[in-house]
């Protein structure tokens, strides 16, 4: 089945086709969702509120061509997520500078080595807000006035925050790397 035929199909409340979206999409959603959420009981909730979501405003999706649907989906799970840490005020946690040691002249370690669910794991465990902002800014590509004004923050807090994930997970690749022999 083509996007455009599921999506008209889902619009009719076909429940065949809402499954068949479910299949298609769940898996890449769900994995978005741990990016903001950090756990995956959480992150299950979201899809779960997420796909609710996508099928209470499937009507207002309008295909633009391949991906455009995926593209869309993305947007409501980022969405989902995001009102879930702001109903939380889960955006507001953080760190105190004292607890991010910097890495003065010294070279960034290369994470090429580790595999994708280490750094994945890394990113789960940032807090919440360093780890929305560097969601944001590192995978759906926002810039620090767009996540200002997502978050309801200042455009130098995001880039404050986005710093300070860096530095949290470059000190965890080195520290992994050390541990690891690499």
């Amino acid at each position: 089945m083509t996007e455009t035929e599921l999506t008209d199909r889902c619009k009719t409340g076909d429940n065949l086709a809402r499954k068949e979206l479910y299949e298609r999409f769940a898996e890449r959603m769900l994995c978005l969702c741990y990016r903001y959420a950090g756990d995956e009981e959480t992150a299950h909730d979201l899809l779960h509120d997420g796909f609710l979501k996508v099928y209470s405003s499937i009507s207002s999706f309008t295909y633009r061509g391949e991906g455009s649907l995926r593209a869309w989906l993305s947007r409501v799970f980022t969405n989902v997520s995001l009102e879930f840490l702001r109903h939380r005020d889960l955006l507001r946690d953080g760190m105190s500078l004292d607890d991010v040691s910097d890495l003065p002249d010294e070279s960034e370690p290369d994470a090429s080595v580790l595999s994708m669910e280490i750094l994945m794991k890394f990113v789960a465990e940032l807090p919440p807000g360093y780890r929305t902002v560097f969601n944001l800014y590192t995978f759906e590509d926002k810039s620090h006035k767009e996540i200002a004004q997502l978050l309801g923050i200042n455009e130098k807090s995001s880039a404050s925050q986005l710093f300070r994930a860096k530095t949290v997970l470059a000190r965890k690749v080195k520290e992994w790397l050390m541990m690891n022999d690499r």
